[in-house]
């Protein structure tokens, strides 16, 4: 059964867009909780090594502030860089979120160019087609990369500030991501985000959420492969 169109404009475009904003909001709700408790607790080691604290504006440019977000964004780019490329090619009996084991589905069928309301890049062909086709992993893999630099950045700066306190030398961005501790901070949060794909392709292939995308119909086969 078809759902009514909110006869408001407003209303309208709430209810169609309203998966986006409800995250977007839950992300920002979470940043700012993130911080105000991470520049307390910086504050408190930096009093601790004898330092000078923090003003919120500082901390919002500070290194534990741009070590903390990015370290974590960068694995979140990287999961969907994957698994955006992933699941172009390799299959999952059963699992929702796997294509057709052997059927071809509309994402695979070559862009129509002569199609009127396509986008620019598809009627223009050539390198910028190229580009378009893959520009989803493409931007997931630059947004891991700048994020993985500057989860570098921050963290060398946090890590210098602890070694001069410790009558250490400091070291730069590219000294620092040659440290065991730059690696530990990122394949923790790298094995974790593998591990929820890992747990959404297996789980979706027995268990069911009515009413979501991310799941097959309540009463399909464990054995049936797809959305």
């Amino acid at each position: 059964m078809a759902i009514q169109r909110p006869a408001s404009p407003f209303w309208r475009f709430l209810y169609e867009n309203s998966l986006i904003i409800v995250i977007l909001l839950l992300t920002l709700g979470t940043l700012a909780g993130q911080f105000v408790t991470g520049w307390h607790d910086y504050n408190d080691e930096l009093q601790d090594m004898g330092l000078t604290q923090l003003t919120a504006g500082q901390y919002f440019h500070s290194g534990h502030f741009l070590e903390a977000t990015f370290e974590n964004w960068e694995s979140e780019f990287l999961q969907m860089a994957l698994y955006v490329l992933l699941t172009v090619w390799l299959r999952q009996r059963g699992s929702s979120e796997s294509k057709k084991l052997y059927e071809e589905e509309e994402v695979d069928a070559e862009p129509d160019q002569s199609k009127k309301d396509a986008p620019w890049p598809v009627r223009q062909g050539g390198l910028m087609l190229v580009l378009y086709k893959n520009s989803l992993s493409l931007a997931f893999f630059a947004l891991f990369v700048m994020s993985f630099f500057l989860h570098a950045r921050g963290g060398a700066e946090v890590y210098s500030i602890e070694q001069v306190h410790d009558g250490k030398a400091a070291v730069s961005t590219w000294e620092y991501m040659s440290t065991s501790r730059f690696w530990f901070e990122s394949l923790q949060n790298w094995q974790s985000e593998f591990l929820s794909i890992l747990s959404i392709v297996g789980l979706s292939i027995f268990l069911r959420q009515h009413g979501s995308p991310e799941s097959k119909p309540v009463d399909a086969a464990h054995g049936e492969t797809g959305k």
